[in-house]
């Protein structure tokens, strides 16, 4: 049985105190609850933040990193950086990161491989634009992102890596899919899992859904067979509607 997984991708919202206070507001609110549970500030807050998560059961996640332990990378961040902030997760190749930072697979790829050194768990990104889905291509897509991001890396370590699909066309759009459809294409990764991991391995990995999340639809998408939590954007910004959806994955 897969232990289901909400994390909140807050990207580029709240300084530290805003952090703090948002953090201080979901931790009550998910106490005890039988959902592994991460939160993603950004880089300015992750300290803040860690301090007020200690004694939780709550995880510390960034929202990027970069594929070199150290170096001369102006702006970047590393893995021993966020091990040193208290991050324990790192979201990778989220869409916003492929399409305004110019990240493909390869590059993905390579801070997976990193991540996965670092001894961080990895939350890769994957999914299609409307445009790829329209044309058909949606197999063609994310399983081409899935299959780049692991090229390289062995199964018996990338079975420690979770997914997160997230239709771009459904991210910050209000635009959900549908159970069923948010189901096929968790099915299709996994299966794709089964045939380069083993099956053993595939059905021990966690595949998230995200896109336009929220209280009202987060009951009938975790109920997906292959949907093991979610990848919250918006909702996770609210202590209540992030706290609800996390119940909503019991």
């Amino acid at each position: 049985m897969r232990r289901p997984i909400v994390a909140g991708n807050w990207k580029m919202h709240k300084t530290a105190a805003e952090a703090v206070e948002l953090v201080e507001g979901i931790k009550p609110l998910v106490a005890g609850l039988d959902v592994e549970v991460v939160v993603c500030p950004p880089f300015t807050s992750l300290q803040a933040v860690r301090a007020i998560l200690a004694n939780s059961a709550i995880g510390l996640g960034a929202q990027n990193m970069h594929w070199e332990r150290q170096g001369a990378f102006t702006g970047e961040i590393s893995s021993d950086m966020l091990l040193a902030a208290g991050c324990s997760y790192v979201l990778l190749g989220h869409s916003e990161r492929r399409q305004f930072c110019g990240e493909d697979d390869s590059l993905v790829n390579r801070k997976l491989a990193c991540a996965l050194q670092a001894d961080l768990c990895p939350i890769v990104c994957v999914g299609e634009t409307l445009q790829e889905r329209e044309a058909g291509r949606i197999e063609e897509v994310v399983l081409g992102q899935v299959g780049g991001a692991l090229s390289g890396i062995e199964a018996s370590t990338a079975r420690a890596v979770l997914w997160a699909y997230e239709p771009v066309w459904a991210i910050g759009t209000g635009v959900t899919a549908t159970a069923e459809q948010a189901e096929e294409v968790h099915a299709m990764i996994r299966h794709f899992l089964a045939e380069h991991l083993g099956k053993a391995a595939a059905d021990e990995v966690r595949i998230q859904y995200g896109g336009s999340v929220k209280p009202e639809n987060a009951a009938e998408l975790f109920a997906q067979d292959n949907i093991d939590g979610g990848l919250i954007g918006g909702a996770a910004l609210d202590a209540g509607q992030f706290a609800a959806i996390v119940k909503a994955a019991l």
